[in-house]
């Protein structure tokens, strides 16, 4: 089982797999050393990592958890000013406390050679001691959506008992139907067999008060994002035309969907900047499931903190099987397993808020999966912002249609969703390397820098 806590994490930006999961992989290795016998750490980055790791801000994340630090709890704007000491001294506090050498233009090598045999996204760390002996020599993938493991490994899907162990959308509406109950009710079983039920409607407040916040500062920041492609923020100016338009006397039909778009859109933002935003399931889609939450807030004349909570504990269970079954990493799949999997985990946790049966909320996940299949990830520069940041809105307003279409069903439909979710595995293995977050192909070769 992949919990709500997993699939829901609160960090930084830009990227889940290239930000998030190398802090983590860094903050583990430096807890387990002995650091009293550390002079000298190395990092090196392959693959995914090499490729986009400096738009990403790998090399960022990876100085951040050699500090000791954790995604989850790191201030954005304290994170830029610790990177800058470290750069400007070339002395690292490792796990916080132990100051040693370190010159990050040097120990932080982008390896765009070396074979990835696990997986796309690996880093090794590496620490010595004063007379060059390796103290200890690690390699990590960081796996999509925030998870790490060590090379070789599986991701940790949760041995402890659960009630309804499902592994397929098959067996979920199976076990769901029998027992007569929704898809959001076995999560949260799911869930409090394995803690309090106050913990897990707090995680998943917390988890709304974020998304929600990040749209918030996100509709009121302007200027330049970072990284070089010189992108404007227009979350703020669309937002204030969006609201003019609305108190003019002609009013137009899809009013609310400009305003999912630009919800997306200043989540995005908030992300491409490094800002504090919330894995769903990754930082690359982060503003999907967002702007649909937000949508159903203000749309739905029912709305409520719990309907909200189960709009993201259905959306937990689709997002789920999209990792077990195939994968939420646009460096393994592409773009279609992150805002394709954001999307039918929207589509769904709306579908549900609305009143859907189960077999209509796992249609609206098959209808916003099927149209993203073979979505590649192509990020110009390496940056999460063209294409990414409009991707994130397009998604959004597939999830709301999505759920639409099934909700006007009864539930039955020709394709799966557990077909359509092998089909997204199938495309992603046969996508050429160069569309998966390598920036070698697509948008990102035929964009020209003027």
């Amino acid at each position: 089982m992949i919990s709500v806590f997993e699939l829901f994490k609160i960090g930084i930006g830009p990227s889940s797999s290239h930000t998030i999961g190398p802090m983590k992989a860094a903050a583990s290795f430096t807890a387990a050393l002995p650091l009293d016998r550390v002079a000298r750490v190395r990092v090196e980055l392959y693959g995914s990592l090499a490729w986009t790791g400096k738009g990403h801000g790998t090399d960022k994340a990876v100085l951040l958890g050699l500090s000791g630090l954790q995604p989850e709890t790191t201030d954005p704007d304290a994170a830029d000013r610790i990177v800058a000491e470290i750069a400007a001294s070339r002395s690292l506090p490792l796990g916080g406390s132990r100051p040693i050498e370190f010159d990050p233009a040097a120990d932080i090598v982008f390896d765009r050679k070396a074979e990835t045999p696990f997986h796309p996204n690996t880093l090794q760390l590496a620490a010595f001691d004063a007379a060059g002996e390796t103290v200890a020599l690690e390699r990590w993938c960081s796996v999509g959506g925030g998870f790490v493991v060590r090379e070789g490994e599986t991701v940790a899907e949760a041995a402890l008992a659960v009630p309804y162990p499902f592994r397929s959308a098959a067996e979920l509406l199976a076990m769901a139907n029998e027992a007569g109950i929704t898809i959001a009710e076995l999560v949260r079983i799911n869930e409090v067999a394995l803690r309090p039920e106050t913990e897990v409607d707090r995680h998943l407040d917390r988890i709304v008060d974020a998304m929600m916040s990040c749209i918030d500062r996100g509709l009121v920041r302007d200027g330049i994002l970072p990284g070089g492609l010189e992108v404007r923020r227009r979350a703020k100016s669309l937002i204030e035309k969006v609201t003019a338009q609305e108190r003019g006397n002609v009013r137009i039909g899809h009013e609310a969907l400009d305003r999912v778009s630009t919800y997306a859109i200043a989540v995005n933002e908030e992300n491409a900047s490094g800002g504090r935003v919330v894995t769903a399931p990754t930082n690359g889609a982060a503003g999907v499931i967002p702007a649909v939450l937000r949508y159903y807030r203000d749309s739905h004349p029912d709305a409520s903190p719990a309907g909200m909570r189960s709009f993201l504990l259905t959306a937990t269970a689709v997002g789920a099987l999209c990792k077990m079954n195939a994968s939420i990493s646009g460096a393994e799949v592409g773009c279609q397993g992150e805002v394709g999997s954001a999307s039918a985990m929207a589509a769904a946790g709306l579908a549900a808020c609305m009143g859907g049966t189960n077999e209509q909320i796992e249609n609206a996940a098959e209808i916003g999966m099927e149209h993203h299949l073979g979505m590649t990830c192509d990020p110009i520069g390496g940056l999460v912002q063209i294409p990414c940041i409009e991707r994130n809105a397009f998604g959004a307003v597939k999830a709301i249609n999505a759920a639409s279409l099934a909700l006007h069903g009864d539930g039955i439909h020709r394709v799966s969703l557990d077909q359509v979710i092998d089909t997204m595995r199938q495309t992603g293995a046969d996508m050429h390397s160069k569309y998966k977050e390598t920036s070698q192909g697509g948008l990102a070769v035929n964009f020209t820098e003027c």
